[in-house]
């Protein structure tokens, strides 16, 4: 050792000489820094390793706590790795741990001497050579516990951040990637903004332009995704990388991270959503399922901004319909709903077609997601996307045709809307009515029999739109309509009703001018019929004039083209739907016929168990046995001066009567009419229910009364049980005024009691139940009263 060495040595401050000079200057701590360093750089040069291993000491101390730079102390580690002495060797060896990195020029010159301490038979020599190559490795498993301290204890975080933030610079990637890990979970968690964040934003932002870890930039970008619409000028700033990455990286999960986080926060970045756009269209035509679901999914949130992606993207996105994937079929129909509403209406009618032949081929759960889907996206906003009901009213007959359709009560309520409120419809709907009445393999499809409903009602309700009304009510009046529930088929017998009516009509009156008429005047006009029947048959009911559509019953309450198609429909004999069975179908042998049909039809019905469908049989067989007696002997057609005159009878009154009460046309009540009734002047319900007592005061029986009523017997009168005898018991018990009552009740009502044991006591209060001479006493009682 020269006598240089032996002189460094001497005087060289220690480790523990450094620190306590550190604590006592803490003003002129860089200062005193700064002169370390220089003596620490002087130390290293000496030939001494006890110098050497001090001087690390010390340097070790300043990197670990104050983050002075250490690699220039690199090859006296290297020295001082293959020092015999255990001491220098440890303290050799704790600094390659903490300076140590991929990129260290020496660090292949320890690779031997790392494989002599593994295979050494001293413990502590493998011990130091298995801490060295774990270090990385610790502090990564420190750096991810330190989310869980957060956790536990958020006050912490004012102890552990600035370390944390350090490890951002670290050139161990396993490092940076464990910190860039805690930091995305930290962002946004407990329902924070994480403004707090936005200081890091240099930070994250040199890692995202350095980082070459893929995993590391997936985690930056959903940092970014969270800071960036807190921040404007933020999003300004990662755009254009974000976009780089985008067009030349070559892992997926990068390139479909950077568009998630277009799509999510860079939306008003036209240059950065093409290539989001271009990238989506590339994952939609994937094989992978998993890509193309994520390439969906992106390009649904983006169609909330930039609904053209959607369009450009048209033929991949329908052909995904056909996937086998149910996620990503139904992924796909979300976008098709979307391109809906961003079309004009022959758009519409292209895309509603395609869905119902993808529903025809699909499983019944999809296939009803798009008929779902149809109705709902059809109807939205009072029908604003369909401008010709015509075609959409066609459209709902091939979907209830569909065999696995389940949206009945949906297309029903339609049909139904439509009808009432666009009139220029309503041909097309009857039209469309008749085929799914005529259609035999719909009976047996339960789902679709609120539909059926629908159609039998549109074809009574508008049966002058009708070609063929007989036809209609064959079809109303089919044996196989016994398949329906009873609510159903009396809706088909009240439709029956109403072409029925129409069809006698139309033959009793074919030159009758028909005028709309008020409730009041209905209501005087059965009143005058019900009061005065002897005058029903008023003769000269019709004055002169020569046939006119206007005065033609089948257009009453219709103007305009209307009443054109109604008269172009009704007109025609012979149809392309079908043969009428008439030549024609309102002659006196067609009546007659069909008459007999709904006599022959409703027949069984009036003895149903169904009271619904009994009674309305029941109207409907007394309406046609009246006509049929008078249809042959009361009506006498006169010729006078080429003009026909009509001679009413009281059949031809009736049916004017009740066509004009089906005439009344129905319209649409909006969901929100209640609302715009007018509340009555001075109505105030806390104050005025106040009164209800006084109002009721005659109704309700008080507690004091004598009397009470007992119901109605078998003969309708009512039975009223006193006890005013009974004053002078007040002081009996309160049991036997309820027995004498019950007793009272049970002698009158004893058919509904159980009968009573013969041993029981007080047996003679209450007499057997069934008893005939009860009952007959009671009989007798009652024809005394």
């Amino acid at each position: 050792m020269s006598a240089q060495s032996i002189m460094d040595s001497l005087f060289q401050h220690t480790l523990s000489d450094m620190i306590k000079a550190l604590r006592h200057q803490p003003i002129a701590e860089s200062k005193l820094i700064s002169k370390s360093l220089d003596e620490i750089r002087h130390e290293m040069k000496s030939t001494d390793p006890g110098t050497k291993s001090t001087a690390l000491e010390k340097l070790t101390y300043l990197s670990s706590i104050h983050g002075a730079d250490m690699s220039f102390a690199s090859f006296p580690i290297v020295e001082l790795l293959s020092s015999p002495k255990f001491p220098l060797k440890k303290t050799a060896y704790l600094a390659a741990s903490q300076s140590f990195h991929d990129s260290t020029d020496v660090i292949l010159l320890i690779t031997n001497q790392l494989r002599k301490e593994l295979s050494s038979l001293n413990e502590h020599d493998v011990c130091l050579a298995l801490n060295l190559l774990s270090k990385a490795v610790v502090r990564k498993k420190a750096i991810g516990l330190t989310f869980r301290v957060f956790e536990r204890c958020p006050d912490s975080v004012r102890v552990l951040f600035k370390r944390l933030v350090e490890n951002l610079e670290s050139s161990d990637q396993g490092v940076v990637s464990a910190t860039v890990g805690v930091f995305a979970e930290l962002i946004g968690r407990d329902g924070r903004d994480g403004r707090e964040y936005l200081a890091l934003a240099p930070e994250f932002y040199r890692v995202l332009v350095d980082c070459k870890n893929n995993w590391v930039l997936i985690k930056v970008l959903k940092i970014f995704a969270k800071l960036a619409p807190l921040e404007p000028r933020l999003g300004k700033r990662i755009v254009e990388p974000i976009c780089e990455y985008m067009r030349k990286s070559g892992a997926k999960s990068v390139v479909l991270e950077c568009v998630r986080t277009v799509v999510s926060c860079l939306t008003d970045y036209e240059s950065a959503v093409r290539v989001a756009v271009e990238k989506i269209r590339e994952f939609i035509g994937e094989g992978d399922p998993n890509l193309k679901y994520l390439g969906l999914r992106a390009l649904s949130v983006l169609a909330g901004k930039h609904l053209w992606a959607v369009g450009e993207n048209k033929e991949a996105v329908i052909k995904a319909l056909s996937d086998a994937d149910p996620n990503i079929k139904r992924e796909a129909l979300r976008l098709v709903m979307m391109m809906m509403m961003m079309v004009s209406e022959s758009n519409v009618a292209d895309i509603c077609r395609i869905l119902v032949n993808y529903a025809m081929k699909s499983d019944p759960e999809f296939c009803n997601d798009i008929l779902r889907d149809i109705l709902v996206n059809c109807c939205r906003n009072d029908y604003q996307v369909v401008e010709d009901f015509d075609w959409y009213v066609s459209l709902l007959r091939e979907m209830s045709r569909n065999r696995h359709c389940r949206e009945g009560e949906e297309i029903e309520r339609q049909l139904v809307d439509i009808s009432l409120r666009v009139k220029e419809a309503r041909p097309e709907v009857v039209r469309v009515a008749r085929e799914l009445l005529i259609d035999p393999a719909l009976l047996g499809n339960p789902f679709v029999h609120r539909i059926l409903s629908a159609a039998a009602w549109v074809s009574g309700e508008y049966v002058e739109f009708s070609r063929n009304p007989i036809e209609i009510v064959e079809a109303l009046l089919q044996p196989r309509a016994n398949l329906l529930p009873p609510l159903i088929r009396a809706v088909y017998i009240q439709s029956a009703f109403k072409v029925v009516v129409f069809c006698v009509h139309s033959f009793l009156f074919p030159c009758q001018t028909v005028r709309s008429l008020s409730l009041d005047n209905l209501a005087s006009r059965v009143s005058g019929l019900l009061s005065e029947s002897s005058n029903l048959a008023n003769p000269d009911a019709c004055t002169d004039f020569e046939m006119d559509k206007d005065f033609d019953p089948r257009f009453h309450g219709r103007t305009g083209d209307e009443e054109e198609i109604a008269m172009e429909n009704v007109g025609d004999d012979a149809t392309a739907d079908g043969q009428s069975s008439c030549s024609n179908p309102f002659s006196h042998d067609c009546i007659l016929n069909l008459l007999n049909l709904v006599e022959l039809a409703l027949g069984p019905l009036s003895g149903s168990d169904e009271v619904e469908v009994q009674e309305r049989a029941q109207n409907v067989l007394g309406m046609v046995g009246l006509i049929q007696q008078e249809i042959s002997s009361d009506i006498t057609l006169v010729e006078k001066e080429g003009m026909v005159r009509e001679k009413k009878s009281k059949a031809s009154t009736i049916v004017q009567i009740m066509q004009d009460v089906f005439s009344e046309e129905l319209v649409p009540v909006a969901t929100t009419a209640q609302e715009r009734v007018p509340a009555p002047e001075g109505l105030v319900l806390s104050e005025n229910l106040d009164e209800l007592d006084t109002i009721c005061g005659d109704i309700i029986i008080p507690p004091e009364s004598s009397s009470f009523y007992l119901g109605t017997n078998l003969f309708g009168d009512k039975i009223s049980v006193s006890t005013s005898n009974q004053q002078n018991e007040e002081e009996s018990e309160p049991w036997s005024e309820s027995t004498s009552l019950l007793a009272q009740h049970r002698k009158q009502h004893g058919l509904y009691y159980l009968p009573s044991e013969k041993g029981e006591a007080g047996s003679s209060d209450y007499p057997p139940a069934n008893d005939p001479q009860s009952m007959d006493d009671l009989i007798d009682g009652a024809q005394i009263l």
